[in-house]
């Protein structure tokens, strides 16, 4: 399977208001050399609301020029506006990226055929793998397994889906619908939620938490791969509080700030993303202490 393991969701460092393209590139290099399965740019972690088209592609091509195929690299493409998304998915493909990671329309709350609709005119326009971003707290939409099944068999350029409305139900039934051997690929999308997911069928997570915690998260997918439950279930605990300090304030600000701590980029935002509450971050910091992170 192309996507499988931990992937990072990747956050994108800025310097004076641009894109800090040298720290980056060691990120992303610390990433691999931590044992990390596949990369993710521009995607909501890598605060990509708030990128212009230019920037946007120039994140993912220096993203792929530094993996330099060493791991896939699935690129935040999507939009609520299909002729914005399909403009994207192009910038992915050129860049040379391996797949194009693309969120339901938000705002538009589109119908179940207009969701076909959507993700076919892309296809129509760029062939590439597209893994569809299923996130109903940012978008005000969840796709149902029947409509994934749908999507599915329309677009043949779908072959998973990220999951982040951590319903396992929800995925066991994806996975009943679309699953077809190993040609389906779940990925989770929510760090509290991987190894209950890969133990109904999942392939992976496009993971926050792994930003600052690569090599377990990975380690964790392959522990469950390899049978070692133990393990797999040590790595969840290690990594759960840190999984939930990252999400005690809008994501990416908990997980930018945390790198900052570990001197991997600066600590700046874009608007309408601000710092941290200060008890906020003396609570992160405590837990970074606590797992020998800084």
């Amino acid at each position: 399977m192309q996507f499988q393991g931990a992937l990072s969701a990747l956050v994108t460092p800025f310097k004076n208001g641009e894109v800090d393209e040298e720290a980056y590139r060691e990120f992303i290099e610390w990433q691999i050399e931590e044992g990390i399965d596949g990369v993710v740019p521009c995607g909501t972690t890598g605060e990509s609301a708030t990128m212009s088209h230019e920037e946007h592609g120039r994140v993912i091509s220096i993203c792929v020029d530094q993996v330099k195929g060493r791991v896939p690299v699935l690129a935040g493409a999507g939009s609520n506006n299909t002729r914005e998304a399909i403009q994207l998915t192009k910038f992915a493909k050129d860049a040379g990226a391996d797949g194009a990671l693309l969120i339901t329309p938000y705002y538009n709350k589109p119908t179940p055929s207009g969701l076909v609709a959507h993700f076919q005119a892309i296809a129509d326009e760029v062939s590439m793998p597209f893994v569809i971003y299923n996130v109903p707290g940012r978008t005000g939409l969840n796709v149902q397994p029947q409509t994934l099944l749908d999507i599915k068999k329309a677009v043949p350029d779908v072959i998973g889906i990220k999951e982040a409305t951590g319903n396992i139900r929800q995925v066991s039934e994806m996975l009943e619908l679309c699953a077809d051997g190993d040609c389906f690929c779940m990925l989770s999308g929510d760090d509290f939620t991987v190894l209950p997911l890969l133990a109904v069928g999942g392939c992976g997570v496009i993971s926050v938490v792994s930003n600052i915690m690569p090599g377990e998260m990975s380690a964790m997918c392959k522990a469950f791969e390899d049978g070692d439950m133990r393990k797999a279930q040590e790595l969840h605990y290690q990594m759960a509080p840190l999984s939930r300090a990252m999400f005690c304030e809008s994501n990416p600000i908990p997980v930018k700030t945390a790198l900052s701590m570990m001197k991997r980029m600066p600590e700046e935002f874009r608007l309408p993303l601000v710092p941290m509450l200060p008890e906020h971050k003396a609570e992160l910091r405590v837990l970074l202490e606590k797992n020998n992170l800084l």
